[in-house]
């Protein structure tokens, strides 16, 4: 594992081939046309290191409640391009302060089984964080260094039987946060673009 700083992350956003979001069965959507979307994966640069920071979503949410994501939600027709909706969905939800990131890039899309066209923009966050978290989304913010999620050893793929097929995923676990589904793909696309498929 290279040395993880700043300057190695914008590097390998100038340097990284394409590559395909890696998607497994949770990840396929159900035909018809995708609705647009895009999340921020932000990346916060400390003195010590640098960490990720995902919310969990309140459990009264009609979709995906209580799940570990980034945040971020559906474009809206008044976003110029998916790092607009990125950046205006983290305002939204979590308070950040879209002058504090600077966007890297974008990862490949990722595809929803639940009809959705996600476009993860990654951003490098400079701290100090005012961060004001909407309550009626957002249960918990918290973050989980880069290092651990980049480590393909901590990618790990389970199943379920979910509408009568079964399902394959990713999932992390950090402490007792599991951060899966989507959200994992996401990581995993991000560990591959940054160190290659090979890992």
């Amino acid at each position: 594992m290279p040395a993880i700083d700043p300057d190695w992350l914008r590097g390998g956003f100038a340097r990284a081939a394409p590559l395909r979001a890696p998607l497994g069965d949770e990840a396929q959507a159900g035909g018809g046309p995708l609705v647009a979307a895009a999340v921020l994966v932000p990346i916060v640069a400390y003195a010590t290191g640098l960490a990720v920071l995902f919310t969990r979503r309140t459990e009264h949410l009609r979709a995906h409640s209580g799940q570990v994501s980034f945040p971020g939600g559906r474009a809206e027709a008044h976003d110029p391009d998916p790092v607009a909706t990125a950046l205006r969905e983290a305002r939204e939800e979590i308070g950040l302060d879209p002058g504090r990131v600077e966007v890297l890039g974008r990862l490949p899309d990722y595809a929803t089984r639940t009809g959705f066209r996600v476009t993860p923009v990654v951003g490098l966050v400079s701290p100090p964080l005012a961060l004001s978290p909407d309550a009626n989304e957002v249960a918990e913010v918290f973050e989980v260094p880069l290092a651990f999620l980049l480590d393909p050893r901590n990618h790990r793929r389970d199943s379920m039987l979910w509408q009568g097929r079964q399902r394959r995923f990713y999932t992390l676990r950090w402490g007792e946060r599991v951060i899966w589904g989507a959200t994992a793909g996401i990581v995993v696309s991000l560990s591959r673009y940054l160190l290659g498929p090979s890992r």
